[in-house]
């Protein structure tokens, strides 16, 4: 008798840097595909064990290097979790031992780092890099979309993140704090939100302007370090730090920003204004389009939408999606059905590696416009990026 076929094709994964965020894609990425087996890790502080294991995961065998893990395991995709400075380190292991790899965002941490990926990508084929750029599979994002449109011309746009507090404090706890292992403040937090404008645009960024610094988690603030909240919690102290995390929320061993703005014209003159802080008593990540026909306000934090048209005196439309703020409003799962569908099925990825390359840069972009005080042209990367874009 044949032998019958197993119910879901089995995916066999190995990760680098098995941190909480990572894990976090590998269970919903398990949950839209069952055949998802973990064979090996690399990590010698693996923080997002525990939740996988609660998940009924076993995260298979510990390996200390990872060229040897992918030399003894051969698995079917690599999942790139490792802090941030370690991305094209572990992007190269799998793509020189011919595998795909999915990394976390942002890809890569710097200028030069992202034209050595291009090298990698020229050789080994950017069809085999997947970067997740959550924000892509967000379904008020999906909403959006539909709505782009009736917007007519699109002129302008505000967009913005505005982190809780308890965000913010974790950020400057946890290794993200340093340039050196994160990259800026900025490509970490808000990569796949310029991800977004690039997309809502329709056009790559022209010309960039960003003001920035910290002025909240230093010591001149360290009296609000001694806060309570009405429980009698401490604040300041609800998200525990992973890897190299510290204990000082308001100390000096950070070098990110705690606050930032930028100003892009985008090729086709479409212009954005963004605004970051990580200290909030009012959370957004919204977005405000105003186009010749229309104009469209959306938040994350609330998945809700609000369209009218230009000359409309009725009142405006609203439409409201499903999805928890933990779960990157709806994102995390969503993502995870979309890597599914990806690696199962063939369907299109939400997100090219070119998308994130260009997010990637823009936000270097406005770095450097801030630390430099001066408007950037952005039209030398797009030049040497233009191998890639053809």
């Amino acid at each position: 008798m044949p032998q019958s076929r197993p119910t879901h094709p089995e995916i066999r994964v190995a990760v680098a840097g098995l941190g909480r965020r990572i894990a976090t894609v590998i269970r919903h990425f398990a949950a839209a595909a069952p055949g998802v087996r973990l064979i090996g890790f690399v990590d010698p502080s693996p923080f997002g064990r525990r939740s996988l294991e609660k998940a009924g995961l076993d995260v298979g065998i510990a390996y200390t290097d990872v060229d040897d893990m992918l030399a003894a395991t051969r698995p079917d995709l690599l999942m790139v979790g490792s802090p941030n400075h370690l991305h094209l380190t572990h992007i190269r292991a799998g793509l020189q031992t011919g595998i795909r790899v999915f990394s976390e965002k942002p890809v890569v941490r710097t200028e030069e780092e992202t034209w050595a990926l291009l090298d990698l990508l020229q050789t080994h084929g950017a069809d085999r890099l997947l970067v997740g750029l959550v924000l892509r599979s967000s379904p008020l994002v999906r909403k959006v979309l539909t709505y782009l449109p009736r917007l007519g011309t699109l002129i302008s746009m505000e967009g913005n993140e505005t982190l809780p507090a308890e965000h913010g404090a974790f950020l400057m706890r946890d290794w993200r704090r340093a340039s050196a292992h994160g990259g800026s403040f900025l490509l970490d937090k808000c990569c796949h939100d310029f991800d977004l404008y690039t997309l809502f645009a329709g056009a790559r960024a022209k010309r960039v302007a960003s003001f920035g610094g910290r002025r909240i988690f230093t010591e001149e603030n360290r009296s609000l370090d001694r806060l309570k909240y009405e429980s009698g919690d401490p604040a300041y102290t609800l998200w525990r730090a992973g890897w190299n995390g510290g204990t000082d929320t308001f100390g000096p061993d950070g070098d990110v920003v705690d606050h930032q703005t930028a100003l892009i014209e985008f090729e086709n003159g479409v212009q954005l204004s963004f605004h970051a802080n990580t200290h909030a008593g009012l959370p957004q990540r919204r977005w405000y389009l105003v186009g010749t026909e229309g104009t469209l306000e959306a938040d994350l934090v609330s998945n809700r939408l609000t369209f009218r048209d230009a000359l409309a005196r009725h009142a405006p439309e609203t439409a409201t999606v499903e999805g928890d703020p933990l779960e990157h409003y709806g994102s995390d799962p969503a993502m995870g059905r979309d890597l599914a569908a990806h690696l199962l099925n063939d369907q299109a990825f939400p997100v090219d590696v070119t998308d994130a390359i260009i997010a990637g840069l823009t936000v270097m972009a406005a770095d450097r416009a801030m630390a430099t005080g001066s408007i950037v042209d952005c039209t030398t990367m797009w030049e040497r990026l233009a191998p890639l874009l053809r």
